[in-house]
């Protein structure tokens, strides 16, 4: 993997953090200006929210967060410092919010491994590792999501029907497949037959209109013979510990949002995992956005999704919504981004030129 340090804080510009914000302000007000029943008095309904419910919702984002601290850790052999697991679940937050999650920060994840002292090899396998076990929770939690909701999963009223008919279910579809198709693939490659998969990507090479990053394809095969030999021998107790923490974290990803709506309404039991299930639908649909951090995205889906819970509450629900899971990582990026930087490329005095601030423009 050739990893261009210049292109990789172009990626990480804290300038950038405008054009999401802008995106997903951009949003809420079209969502504001275009609801029939509009008044400026409904940015106050968000007065009416029960106190403790948002105190669980901090507490559920601390949990997640720690839980993301932890979990590079293990996965780390412990070989990171809690203050470099910090600053690496951070930047990498930060790196998820400012790229389309389309696109994702693999690249950016291993560099920013390496300069904590992690080598190549193993800062690859671990973060091959973290996008499987993430994408196993999702391949094991949809359908059950599917199962106990059954006809309630996706939203059925009028107005969803009208816009999106059932474009929802097929979109889930086609992601579910594709997600357990790249999910398999990368296991197999990773933990099963590293060097079968090369030999799959060479044959691929020989394909006439692909013969042109044959080099790439062989390239790519050997960081993935080097990263499984990070993986070898390691124990049940290992696995078992990341797996837990996965299912953890992406748990209280999603119980966030049942703190928020029961701020605002009263849902039962049945209706809260109703929620999270939802939730969990919904996510397909920011994958597949195009835009930094699904920004836009998630705001107008949210509506859609969570109206029938919330009624008049739901742009405000929207809006503390993404304040406390998607901008503070926004923040946090671009004020530890620079002190990362003096960080490990001043104080750890590395062999590699210090990124310039030109860099950072």
């Amino acid at each position: 993997m050739n990893i261009n340090s210049k292109e990789i804080f172009k990626t990480l510009n804290p300038n950038k953090i405008w054009v999401p914000v802008a995106i997903g302000i951009g949003i809420v007000v079209y969502l504001f200006v275009s609801d029939p029943d509009f008044t400026a008095d409904k940015l106050n309904l968000v007065f009416d929210a029960e106190l403790w419910p948002l105190f669980l919702a901090l507490l559920v984002i601390l949990i997640r967060d720690t839980g993301y601290v932890y979990r590079i850790k293990v996965l780390t052999n412990h070989d990171l410092t809690w203050e470099s697991s910090i600053y690496v679940i951070i930047l990498w937050e930060f790196a998820s919010a400012v790229t389309p999650s389309v696109v994702g920060g693999t690249t950016i994840v291993v560099f920013v491994l390496m300069k904590e002292g992690i080598k190549f090899g193993r800062a690859l396998a671990y973060v091959m590792l973290t996008a499987i076990l993430d994408n196993f929770f999702f391949l094991v939690m949809s359908p059950l999501a599917l199962l106990y909701s059954k006809d309630e999963l996706f939203p059925n009223s009028e107005d969803m029907q009208v816009q999106l008919g059932n474009s929802l279910q097929v979109l889930f579809w086609i992601s579910y497949g594709l997600i357990t198709l790249y999910t398999s693939i990368m296991a197999y490659a990773l933990l099963i037959r590293p060097r079968g998969f090369k030999w799959f990507l060479l044959k691929l090479g020989n394909i006439p209109f692909i013969r042109r990053w044959k080099h790439h394809l062989n390239n790519h095969g050997d960081e993935v013979i080097l990263a499984s030999k990070q993986l070898i021998g390691k124990r049940g107790r290992y696995w078992l510990t990341v797996l837990l923490f996965t299912f953890l974290i992406w748990i209280a990803r999603y119980a966030v949002l049942n703190c928020l709506v029961s701020a605002f309404a009263e849902v039962s039991w049945n209706q809260h995992l109703l929620i999270f299930c939802r939730h969990l639908m919904m996510w397909i649909v920011m994958l597949v956005s195009p835009t930094p951090g699904s920004s836009g995205t998630a705001e107008f889906f949210f509506n859609q999704f969570f109206y029938e819970f919330l009624g008049d509450y739901t742009i405000v629900t929207n809006i503390l919504w993404r304040m406390l899971t998607y901008y503070p990582y926004l923040l946090l990026g671009a004020i530890f981004l620079p002190r990362w930087i003096r960080r490990v490329f001043f104080k750890k005095k590395k062999e590699e030129k210090a990124p310039s601030v030109e860099m950072l423009k």
